[in-house]
């Protein structure tokens, strides 16, 4: 069975609404939502409550059985989550296997985007040469005001670089001036928002005011992945370009034997990682993490564990 991605979208706001399957976790830090969806059909059974301890934080909460289990594999997360002292936000969309669900905490918490715009950016340009409109060996040339610091330092009045070209540096090293080069090439950052908002991702504001959510992102995988943007042609150009990158201690560190096509964002305390998780028992899923609070190995350490926590549960279906 596949998960039908574009009924998903059309009714996203309706899953906001559905708290019939949503488990309320009450935490020191504050309240989280979890939502699961079950072929495209809501279903639950009467609330329960009762406790759960973390160190010396005592949770209540109001759970409600949701298919295959979710609900507690979100608590699981949720006090990962709360030992770290960090925000974050998850969000999993199962695309194969039976009865593939939806699932987040904190799926709408806003986050820095950091480099994750860049896989907006990538997915674009991705189905814009599957459509022929432009060719990835034609030239960018560099701007001054395209210059952030990054991989890379070729960067001087009268550089041209090809489609190709920026998108392995975007992509696999995620240098930021390529990343701007794509950005502008793709039409400016209104139109990146545009062509997002109108896949699902209406919550984002990449590249200017750079903020996103676990959802929006996943929203995009699960179009990408779903052939929705640009089918084969597009993912045989956009896939290798996030395959073993430069940054692989986030959800690849997590999962075991798969392939993982992801864009990770890093600034300060900031650590992202939306994936596509191409391959396991029970089909490939779309994993995000946002991140805020940690940075560094510790932040990529969360990240890991929760996809740790993600792929046994995928394992086990």
């Amino acid at each position: 069975m596949t998960l039908s991605f574009s009924g998903m979208v059309r009714r996203r706001d309706s899953y906001r609404l559905l708290a019939a399957i949503a488990i309320a976790t009450v935490l020191a830090l504050g309240a989280v939502d979890v939502a699961a969806k079950q072929g495209g059909v809501a279903s639950a059974e009467p609330a329960t409550a009762g406790t759960s301890q973390v160190g010396g934080i005592v949770s209540t909460f109001t759970s409600f059985v949701v298919p295959r289990g979710v609900g507690a594999l979100a608590i699981s997360l949720q006090q990962l989550i709360a030992s770290s002292g960090a925000s974050a936000g998850v969000t999993v969309v199962e695309l194969g296997g039976t009865d593939p669900v939806v699932w987040s905490v904190n799926a709408e918490q806003v986050f820095t985007a950091a480099s994750t715009y860049k896989l907006a950016a990538l997915m674009l340009e991705a189905e814009n040469i599957a459509a022929g409109k432009v060719d990835p060996n034609g030239y960018v040339c560099y701007q001054e005001d395209d210059y952030e610091s990054g991989w890379f330092d070729d960067y001087e009045a009268g550089a041209c670089f090809t489609r190709n070209e920026l998108a392995i540096r975007a992509g696999t090293y995620s240098d930021n001036t390529a990343g701007h080069m794509l950005v502008r090439d793709v039409g400016g950052a209104e139109a990146l928002n545009g062509w997002a908002a109108s896949v699902g991702a209406t919550s984002s504001d990449f590249f200017i005011g750079n903020t996103t959510t676990a959802a929006d992102l996943a929203f995009l995988w699960a179009a990408e992945a779903g052939g929705d943007l640009g089918g084969a042609a597009a993912q045989a150009w956009l896939y290798p370009l996030l395959t073993n990158t430069r940054t692989e201690s986030g959800v690849p560190a997590g999962v075991s034997g798969a392939t993982v096509v992801h864009k990770t964002g890093t600034i300060d305390l900031v650590e992202n990682d939306a994936a596509l998780v191409t391959s396991s028992p029970s089909g490939p899923y779309v994993v995000v993490v946002m991140t805020d609070g940690l940075g560094g190995a510790d932040g990529w350490q969360l990240i890991a564990g929760i996809s740790a926590v993600v792929w046994q549960f995928e394992v086990s279906r």
